[in-house]
């Protein structure tokens, strides 16, 4: 099973992570990629460069940032395999411990039948 994990960090937006931050969470994906855990993980970039689009019936409203509520906003995202959603918040409670404080939404993937993804 995939699940896609949103990281919502508890800190201010911007600044960045120190280098042995940085170490730390380089050798965790590596490890991660390796076991087979890690498909996809990207930070994102400061709220200031975003923009959130909304649609409300047929009014689409774009609202530039930076937007204000940061304990809100996705710091970024990874997509794991597991086989339990168990296992995925294990595994997501791993990568925390290097993040910091926030949390991490944990949200099971649907799968694509191997008979749909051929028809693509």
């Amino acid at each position: 099973m995939r699940f896609l994990c949103l990281y919502k960090p508890n800190k201010p937006e911007g600044g960045p992570p120190s280098q042995k931050e940085m170490d730390e969470m380089g050798k965790y994906m590596e490890e991660s990629i390796k076991a087979g855990v890690l498909l996809s993980a990207e930070g994102c970039m400061s709220s200031a460069s975003g923009a959130r689009v909304r649609l409300a019936g047929e009014k689409i409203t774009i609202t530039d940032g930076p937007f204000t509520e940061s304990k809100e906003l996705i710091g970024g995202f990874a997509i794991i395999q597991a086989a339990s959603k168990q296992e995925a918040i294990e595994h997501t409670k791993q990568f925390l411990k290097i993040a910091g404080d926030g949390e991490t939404e944990v949200r099971q993937l649907h799968e694509v039948p191997a008979s749909a993804a051929a028809q693509r």
